[in-house]
């Protein structure tokens, strides 16, 4: 079901809602705290409904788990192939007036992710990749059609390189952890950024790594990790293990992961 025409439809539908989150930008932000202490906001809402209105008609019977209306309803099963959405990654980010927020969505299938789209409305520009489709970045305006990209660039993560490596890594959400791995590897440089932005800077070469191990939610990942693995890289667990998707029990939550641009270097310095 993965295939060209599928994925410039769905680019299409992110599309459309990076222009409706960058139009409630222009007015006043306003956020609301959730359970889970995490900000929420109208724009948050608005890219959510309008994403799952349309993925009705692109992909009818296909169900989607979106972050706002699985945190209202969670689902109590999933078919073998779905779709993981996050209407606004990056939140905190978006109220600050930072350009580095996302919308992300993914095709998940017997648990992997098969297809990621991730779009940064405030920079131009789409990230995207799928199983049988080469990664490739897009400069597009928002709300404009995948058709109309002024400009489409292949983009492949880059080999385990002989001197330092880049980390890309969180301006929000950056823990213990995290830093005592990157204290154990040959980092020279970081590229510090909010939401799967940091996934895309990986895909296309410019970073090496991107560990978060503090907990975080599979919509936050399955995009970033499709679009890492069309590049030629991958993303495991810190153990070196594939992530399953689909994980009711557990709320869709991910305990740690680490996206790295070479798949032969996984485990180093890792353990």
């Amino acid at each position: 079901m993965v295939d060209g025409p599928l994925l410039d439809e769905l680019t299409t539908i992110v599309s459309a809602a990076s222009a409706a989150i960058l139009e409630m930008r222009a007015g006043v932000v306003e956020a609301v705290t959730k359970a889970d202490q995490s900000p929420v906001t109208a724009a948050d809402h608005a890219a959510e409904a309008l994403i799952l209105d349309r993925l009705k008609q692109v992909l009818p019977g296909v169900p989607a788990v979106s972050e706002e209306a699985a945190g209202r309803t969670p689902p109590t099963k999933l078919a073998d192939t779905f779709i993981l959405v996050d209407p606004l990654d990056g939140t905190r980010e978006f109220i600050a007036g930072s350009n580095e927020f996302t919308v992300n969505l993914a095709i998940v299938t017997a648990g992997r992710p098969v297809l990621g789209i991730v779009a940064a409305p405030a920079l131009g520009l789409i990230w995207r990749g799928a199983e049988r489709e080469p990664a490739e970045r897009l400069r597009l305006a928002p709300g404009a059609p995948a058709s109309a990209a002024r400009e489409r660039s292949p983009i492949r993560s880059r080999p385990w390189p002989s001197g330092g490596l880049i980390a890309a890594v969180s301006r929000s959400h950056r823990d213990a952890r995290t830093q005592a791995l990157l204290a154990r590897l040959p980092v020279t440089g970081e590229i510090v950024s909010g939401s799967a932005i940091k996934f895309c800077r990986v895909a296309e070469g410019s970073a090496d790594l991107y560990p978060r191990l503090a907990p975080t939610c599979e919509w936050d990942v399955a995009a970033g990790h499709a679009v890492v693995a069309a590049a030629g890289g991958t993303v495991t667990t810190p153990e070196g293990m594939p992530l399953r998707y689909g994980q009711i029990a557990e709320s869709f939550r991910i305990p740690a992961f680490i996206a790295w641009g070479d798949p032969s270097k996984p485990m180093t310095g890792a353990g």
